[in-house]
């Protein structure tokens, strides 16, 4: 398993400060986050954190916990992810989602049909989209939301393509089978038609179904979060382990409770990332 953390306080400056740091205390990935304006605090521009993060660093993944790609222009996107690719050296990831309503990209804009069906409409294409820009040729899509017409973009450091971590919803099928297309999941348990604390059962639920519906037999990551101490490793141990047992590949520590800081993220990251 590897563990990373989220960058969910600070400056812009501390967002670069902070990776560097996680590099060096061990943890395998750090991640910013994607939103326009949300009532808990300052918001930065993902891509531009993120190049910076990928200039002082030189083991860890890089992200952000998650796109939302539906209020973004694809052809756009495909140009950012191949440029931090490129400046990181083949570590980026690209975990994406909905989106939703908390957003100020939706719920405070002027923007087109915010619904969820489009909202996944648009995300399914988009995902499209960027598949056909990594490949490195001329390239034309004519969909429901999107088209575009004889664009070339340079081919991504990675092979065959940046991974792409949807964000899916056990016991969903739709939802689980769009991660399935790609190259790992973010799994949510909504058993219920509710969030649900993630258990690793439901992680277990989720890697069988990938290993029924999968036909690619590639590397597929199975990415969870949640909030350890980090001062005590028995119970840090405890928590994730089973998670690692029942098949995630990844934890990543998400702290947004209003509480933390930059200063709290810094003194999580210096404890180092659980250890199994």
């Amino acid at each position: 398993m590897k563990f990373g953390i989220v960058i969910s306080y600070g400056s812009a400056r501390d967002y670069v400060d902070l990776a560097r740091e996680a590099e060096l205390e061990g943890w395998d990935g750090v991640f910013a986050w994607d939103d326009i304006s949300v009532d808990r605090g300052t918001v930065w521009d993902p891509w531009v954190v993120l190049g910076g993060m990928a200039a002082v660093t030189e083991r860890i993944t890089l992200g952000a916990m998650v796109f939302s790609l539906a209020r973004r222009r694809p052809w756009k996107v495909a140009r950012e992810s191949i440029t931090i690719d490129n400046l990181s050296n083949g570590r980026f990831v690209l975990p994406v989602g909905l989106g939703g309503t908390w957003d100020g990209g939706y719920a405070r804009v002027s923007t087109d049909d915010p619904s969820r069906k489009v909202r996944a409409e648009k995300l399914d294409e988009c995902l499209e989209i960027l598949d056909l820009c990594w490949s490195g040729e001329t390239v034309s899509f004519q969909g429901n939301h999107y088209w575009m017409k004889d664009l070339v973009f340079d081919r991504p450091t990675q092979r065959p393509r940046i991974p792409v971590w949807p964000v899916g919803a056990w016991p969903y099928p739709k939802s689980l089978a769009r991660a399935a297309r790609w190259d790992g999941i973010i799994v949510s348990d909504r058993t219920g038609g509710e969030d649900q604390e993630l258990t690793p059962e439901a992680v277990a639920n989720v890697a069988s179904w990938m290993t029924e519906h999968r036909s690619d037999p590639g590397r597929f990551d199975i990415v969870t979060e949640g909030v350890t101490t980090g001062s005590d490793r028995a119970a840090d141990r405890a928590q994730v382990e089973p998670l690692a047992e029942a098949g995630a590949t990844w934890f990543i520590e998400s702290r947004w409770e209003e509480d933390q800081s930059a200063e709290t993220l810094r003194q999580r990251i210096r404890q180092g990332p659980p250890r199994l």
